[in-house]
């Protein structure tokens, strides 16, 4: 597993309170969240597009499409058909775009764990290469978890011993 690096080595002592992760999971940890995602990486861009082919009822995709983009993963651009009122696309945004290896992960792994007859679609390169999502460094060597380690960085959030409120990071 990672190693806790300094004063996260004692796991006793800090509490994740300001956890990365469990923001980005009450961002976009729903389902209907993912599969709206996966809708606009295969290039959805409109509401009923989204509601139908995530399955969803209008009111619900009405209430995660307003969460994502007032979060700013989508951004909401108009458009007109003739003889229509005005209506508007949902385009991700560059926030919402660096949700890609997000939402590969979970394609990645439910391909592999969940799918005993084999992945039902084919993930490629244009020169249809298999892709695979992977935490590498910035010299892209692939990494396991065993030599990845997390330490604090921002000053003012060290994690505290009991005795304090304690404000850990992950």
């Amino acid at each position: 597993m990672m190693k806790l690096v300094g004063p996260l080595a004692d796991r006793d002592r800090w509490q994740a309170t300001h956890c990365s992760i469990a923001k980005a999971i009450d961002l976009i940890g729903t389902r209907s969240a993912i599969l709206i995602l996966r809708e606009a990486f295969y290039g959805a861009t409109r509401f009923d597009q989204f509601a139908r082919r995530v399955g969803i009822t209008d009111a619900v995709a009405s209430a995660r499409l307003r969460e994502l983009t007032e979060a700013g993963i989508f951004t909401k651009v108009p458009y007109q058909e003739p003889g229509q009122r005005v209506r508007y696309e949902y385009r991700l945004t560059e926030m919402g775009r660096d949700l890609f290896p997000v939402v590969m992960s979970l394609w990645q792994w439910g391909n592999e764990y969940l799918q005993p007859d084999g992945a039902p679609l084919a993930v490629t390169d244009s020169s249809h290469r298999p892709v695979r999502v992977g935490v590498v460094t910035d010299t892209s060597e692939t990494l396991e978890p065993e030599d990845v380690e997390v330490r604090v960085t921002r000053a003012g959030r060290e994690p505290r011993g009991d005795d304090s409120p304690t404000t850990g990071t992950t």
